[in-house]
């Protein structure tokens, strides 16, 4: 039996696992209603912006806080799944540990990208609506606007496969949650805020929390780099997961 069950059953089960935990559904209401409803009211206190870019990047304000909640619905797939006993059910069935954690992965990214997909069109739209730019309005179709719109959704699903990781190494909700939200949210904003050189320097090879190509309350970077440095962070956790659940006991 090891290593015969196909990958698409195992995508099947783990889609089966996350929609049936209650805190995948709290966690999709929260961020919807706090992302969608920041940008909302951020567009409408907005009456005019100089340019496309800026218009929608106050309307995506609202990610700079609602990614905390991708980060918890993330680690709760895991850490759930050890507190109440049935990782060792799908251990049995599917032995392959790796595999077993990539299929996780891979339908918690997949979620929280859509999720974070919609949220960005609300936000834009918002901006679109609210916010007079000069020239016709928010320009959709332009490179100026797709480009923060699709950075904020890779952004969405890295910052996924991080809380899927950490909740991998630490097995601890808490743990997990507390570790994962000191990285993105409470030490960039903190070492900037300290100003010392070698501060800034560490601020920005954390992987903060994004709103479109820009860091959110951080030292600045440019988002090739902001990419860089969160993929990479998210790389080396789930690879630090995938060796500590092979070599651990259930």
């Amino acid at each position: 039996m090891r290593g015969r069950v196909p990958f698409r059953a195992l995508l099947r089960s783990e889609w089966t696992k996350l929609r049936s935990i209650r805190s995948t559904w709290w966690c999709t209401a929260l961020y919807l209603l706090i992302v969608g409803g920041i940008g909302w009211l951020a567009a409408a206190s907005t009456d005019t912006a100089p340019r496309s870019d800026v218009a929608l990047g106050v309307a995506l304000t609202g990610f700079g806080v609602g990614q905390l909640v991708v980060l918890v619905l993330g680690v709760l797939a895991v850490t759930t799944e050890f507190a109440s006993g049935m990782a060792q059910v799908s251990l049995t069935v599917a032995p392959r540990r790796t595999r077993l954690l990539l299929a996780k992965t891979l339908v918690v990214t997949l979620y929280c990208a859509l999720l974070t997909a919609v949220l960005t069109v609300v936000c834009a739209a918002a901006a679109f609506t609210l916010t007079e730019v000069p020239g016709g309005g928010l320009a959709l179709t332009s490179p100026e606007v797709l480009r923060p719109m699709g950075l904020q959704v890779v952004h969405g699903a890295l910052v996924a496969v991080l809380a899927v990781a950490l909740g991998a190494v630490l097995r601890s909700t808490a743990g997990a949650v507390g570790i994962g939200a000191a990285l993105v949210f409470v030490l960039p904003p903190a070492l900037a805020l300290w100003g010392k050189e070698l501060a800034l320097r560490a601020s920005q090879a954390l992987p903060a929390l994004r709103v479109g190509e820009d860091a959110f309350a951080a030292v600045a970077t440019t988002w090739p780099v902001g990419l860089v440095v969160v993929a990479g962070w998210a790389v080396l956790a789930w690879l630090l997961g995938a060796v500590l659940l092979e070599r651990r006991d259930v």
